[in-house]
């Protein structure tokens, strides 16, 4: 202390240490409280689009139910008139290509059509969900081991899609019962609800994963397979599952329009119905993703988790200040 005090103001001064560092920690938390920030800025970003979206979609919000139920089903609505429609030529098929016996192909098309008209039906009246689900999982598992195209891997992501989308629609039935029994106890019904949203949720994904892996790769392919596949992952674990729900609806349907166009191609193409099918297979699979929109992501998401660490100080504040 001593060596700093300088009663003659011209006198030379002894230099400074060399060893002297400014604090690290010091250092660090301008830096600190800028990532802070940023993350705050984006999280109110991101509730206020949230509250603008909610504000703007409440007019449709209790159509977009049946409207997803709708498009669900409506890949099987169009199989049954396809398969009516070309009856002699499905027979023909199985006859030809298949080696199905005359009398099993004919009673192998009348039972896919009736099955997928009355589950259908059911899926969009919402009555008999339960089995109107299981009639039109046992429809697509028939479907491909009849065709034979179990083992095709366009054929198994589609319908794997398809089939998280018919296990949306029974998690949103269980819901409905849970309300139709609400003074029963309902946790293994809860229970239940929430490992069919997961497991519907993460099979909706696989279209977007077959769509990856197939066709040519460009440029705009590998940034929309990117982006793409980050959402699907994000629909998985349930982080903004509706945010990344939306944003695959709408990229899923660009695409659908302008890749499956099969109103385009003449009539007498062979490749006219194999379009046809994969652009109704795809609204599937949006009226899916629609309906995890309006359902949410359910109980095992990162989402709800985060509604639960917010709701339960709420809750203790609010407990301790009335005991």
């Amino acid at each position: 202390m001593a060596q700093r005090i300088h009663l003659n103001p011209n006198a030379p001064r002894a230099p400074m240490m060399q060893g002297y560092q400014p604090d690290p920690i010091g250092s660090r938390l301008p830096t600190q409280t800028s990532d802070n920030e940023t993350l705050a800025r984006v999280q109110r970003m991101s509730s206020k689009m949230e509250d603008i979206i909610e504000t703007y979609t409440q007019p449709i919000r209790p159509y977009v139910p049946a409207i997803s139920r709708f498009l669900i089903v409506v890949t099987f609505f169009e199989d049954a008139l396809r398969i009516v429609m070309q009856w002699s030529d499905q027979l023909w098929y199985l006859h030809k290509h298949r080696h199905m016996p005359w009398g099993v192909s004919h009673l192998f098309l009348l039972c896919n059509v009736l099955a997928m008209s009355a589950g259908s039906v059911g899926v969009i009246t919402r009555r008999y969900v339960e089995f109107a689900v299981i009639a039109l999982f046992g429809v697509i598992v028939a479907q491909g081991v009849g065709y034979g195209l179990i083992f095709d891997l366009s054929f198994f992501a589609r319908n794997l899609s398809v089939i998280g989308g018919l296990l949306m629609v029974f998690s949103d039935s269980l819901q409905k019962n849970k309300k139709l029994f609400a003074g029963l106890p309902t946790i293994s019904e809860t229970d239940r609800r929430m490992y069919f949203q997961l497991a519907g949720r993460t099979l909706l994904i696989f279209l977007f994963v077959g769509f990856i892996f197939q066709g040519n790769w460009s440029i705009s392919r590998v940034l929309v397979s990117i982006v793409g596949f980050g959402a699907c992952i994000m629909v998985v674990v349930g982080f903004k599952a509706k945010w990344s729900a939306m944003f695959l609806v709408a990229l899923l349907s660009i695409f659908n329009v302008f890749i499956n166009n099969w109103w385009s191609v003449h009539r007498a193409h062979p490749q006219r119905d194999f379009l046809k099918y994969d652009f109704f297979q795809t609204l599937s699979i949006v009226g899916g993703l629609l309906l995890l929109v309006n359902m949410g992501p359910g109980g095992i998401s990162v989402d709800e988790k985060k509604k639960v660490s917010l709701i339960l100080p709420m809750l203790t504040s609010a407990y301790e200040q009335v005991y």
